[in-house]
């Protein structure tokens, strides 16, 4: 490995958030190796609680059927638990190959101040894009997963269910889009200044117009995806973005679904979609996510911030409904304020049940 000019960093001690057990979460101090050839060591700015998958671990409700598939990249452990998981990470290069020192990234990395990877795995964040903002970076992908495998066409009638963060994320995507129109659904009326800052048309549920080309579901409720089936028109596509874990849903099926000739999708960020697939990797679709993001408008999907040291706490009143959020962002102490060469003073935390 070609290192940098700089001054050398050493880092013995790193600090990371870890699920421990059913609503159970931690801080846990760990070695932290040097970089080896190829591999950068970066120093955490920020981190984004991507709250629906999150918490999905938080509550132990990972099946164990598709344990293996949701692992995140450099997510260690095995679900239910211990676990280390999370994926909306930034911070700055602080040793690695030769042009990448000083460099900001986002990297799909879980909650911890420092950590090492490949460069390969980092995301080099535009000029124009802020450190805070690129924490949306996983989100703005899955979203662009989501309208990949929609396909949406010039003229089409398009309805986003679900106005949290993966919903909101899609309307706001959809809006640069030529289409005949564009609604953002949900229950709660409170929705409707998000959906005023993004630009986009909101309906309640019982107000929303049918006959759509194109449903696209965001609600992870079973209520959502019936409405769905109800507002699709006939030979539609209905494109499911929720997951469930392991939750039972029920449809009904023995209505007009097959007389419609309806169809439900599934679209899932662990895989490009399969109308991109053969020509875009992963790397590229992130480097188009966080291109996006130059757009400020997109700094109204955060929606509080706290620190590094009250992250269990924040998961459980995320877990518990007491503080709500589209994504949450966690913010790191500074390379002055914690010394590279000491373990890290923030000790072990349980999140209260």
């Amino acid at each position: 490995m070609t290192t940098s000019q700089g001054p050398a960093v050493s880092v013995r001690h790193a600090t990371a958030y870890w699920t421990v057990g059913p609503e159970q979460g931690e801080l846990r101090s760990e070695d932290l190796s040097a970089p080896g050839p190829g591999e950068a060591l970066v120093r955490t700015l920020y981190s984004g609680i991507s709250k629906g998958t999150e918490l999905v671990v938080h509550h132990a409700s990972v099946p164990a059927c598709v344990a293996g598939a949701m692992a995140a990249p450099n997510q260690e452990g095995d679900f239910p638990y211990p676990v280390k998981f999370g994926y909306l990470t930034v911070g700055v290069v602080e040793d690695g190959p030769d042009g990448w020192v000083g460099k900001r990234v986002f990297c799909l990395y879980p909650h911890q101040d420092r950590f090492v990877v490949p460069v390969g795995s980092l995301t080099v964040i535009p000029d124009g894009v802020p450190a805070r903002r690129a924490v949306l970076t996983g989100t703005v992908e899955t979203a662009v997963n989501g309208l990949w495998e929609a396909g949406p066409l010039l003229g089409d009638r398009v309805a986003v269910i679900g106005a949290g963060l993966v919903g909101g994320m899609v309307a706001k995507l959809l809006a640069g889009f030529p289409l005949e129109r564009l609604q953002l659904i949900d229950v709660d009326p409170a929705k409707r200044a998000f959906a005023d800052a993004l630009g986009v048309d909101f309906s309640h549920p019982d107000d929303a117009l049918a006959d759509c080309d194109i449903v696209i579901h965001c609600s992870a409720s079973q209520e959502g995806l019936q409405r769905s089936l109800r507002l699709v028109g006939d030979e539609g596509d209905i494109i499911e973005m929720s997951w469930y874990a392991d939750r039972s849903v029920t449809l009904p099926l023995g209505e007009d679904f097959h007389a419609r000739r309806l169809s439900i999708r599934a679209s899932q960020v662990g895989m490009v979609a399969r109308a991109r697939r053969h020509r875009r990797t992963n790397a590229q679709r992130l480097a188009l996510a966080v291109s996006l993001l130059q757009d400020p408008v997109f700094d109204v999907f955060l929606t509080g911030a706290s620190t590094f040291a009250e992250l269990p706490g924040v998961v459980q009143r995320l877990a518990d409904g007491t503080l709500d959020a589209l994504c949450h962002v966690i913010e790191y102490p500074s390379g002055e304020a914690q010394s590279a060469e000491s373990p890290s003073t923030v000790q072990p935390t349980e999140a209260t049940r």
